[in-house]
């Protein structure tokens, strides 16, 4: 029987074909926005969420679900403009953090299970969870469409668009809630520790090879989804875990990103009708 022909080796693709579409459409805009700090705390205090529900007997992944939700409530509530962000982030990182060390040190018998989610456990993925993060990806994207107009205006030039009536706050709390749950997909292929791999490297990548904003999108997921299936691969075949190889792969992509972007940008550039 081929490995193929597992449940188990099918529910990490297709866990991983949802997970690398929304972390690439999602990212696009964190890296628009330079929310890169936003992901590490969110994921982190993912992490905590984690711990609190296996330490009070409720599953591990709403729980990490819940925590990525109640960060980015609460960064977003604290901090909208960047002087104010990463003030925010740092607060709110920290508190969850010594909430995870409370929880982690009262109970250290599900220490497994933390370990999983630190450094991701996409071969372990139920099928009950691929129809979970099918809905949830599913609710994410369709999110992200409804306000990715308004939002793109108050990433560019947040003073503007409040200006203009764009209810930025609103928005950013809003995006902050999708991010959460972008975040809470993703630690299940790469971990807490890893979760900048997809949600921030595939759309940096992007952003160097193309100027155009449909067009960095597209290569984003595309990016995430080549690296999220050749890392599952990669560790199926090998003794090293998937992890490891999505992190390479989207690093290498990333170098090779910046050494084409130019050529690509500039390319671009000159084939664009001349503005009047």
């Amino acid at each position: 029987m081929s490995l193929l022909g597992y449940d188990f080796v099918q529910n990490a693709i297709l866990a991983g074909v949802i997970i690398a579409i929304v972390a690439g459409l999602v990212g696009r805009f964190v890296v628009l926005r330079n929310m890169s700090f936003a992901v590490h705390g969110i994921a982190e205090v993912g992490f905590t969420g984690t711990a609190a529900a296996v330490f009070f007997g409720f599953d591990a992944v709403l729980g990490l679900l819940a925590g990525a939700l109640l960060a980015s409530i609460g960064i977003g509530t604290l901090g909208v403009r960047l002087r104010d962000r990463d003030v925010a982030i740092g607060s709110v990182l920290a508190f969850g953090l010594g909430l995870g060390v409370l929880f982690l040190t009262l109970d250290s018998r599900y220490a497994s299970q933390a370990f999983s989610i630190l450094f991701g456990t996409i071969t372990g993925v139920r099928r009950q969870d691929v129809i979970l993060l099918l809905v949830l990806g599913l609710a994410t994207v369709a999110a992200l469409a409804a306000i990715s107009r308004p939002l793109t205006f108050a990433s560019v030039d947040p003073e503007v668009a409040e200006a203009r009536g764009v209810p930025v706050r609103l928005l950013s709390i809003g995006f902050l809630l999708i991010l959460a749950i972008a975040v809470a997909e993703a630690i299940q292929v790469v971990g807490v520790l890893l979760v900048l791999t997809l949600l921030i490297t595939p759309a940096a990548s992007a952003q160097k090879l193309s100027v155009r904003p449909l067009v960095a999108t597209l290569l984003a997921v595309a990016i995430a989804l080549a690296c999220t299936m050749g890392g599952i691969l990669l560790g199926l075949f090998t003794p090293y875990p998937t992890s490891f190889f999505v992190a390479t792969l989207s690093f290498a992509v990333y170098l090779l990103s910046r050494a084409l972007g130019p050529l690509l940008a500039g390319r671009e550039r000159a084939l664009a009708p001349p503005s009047r």
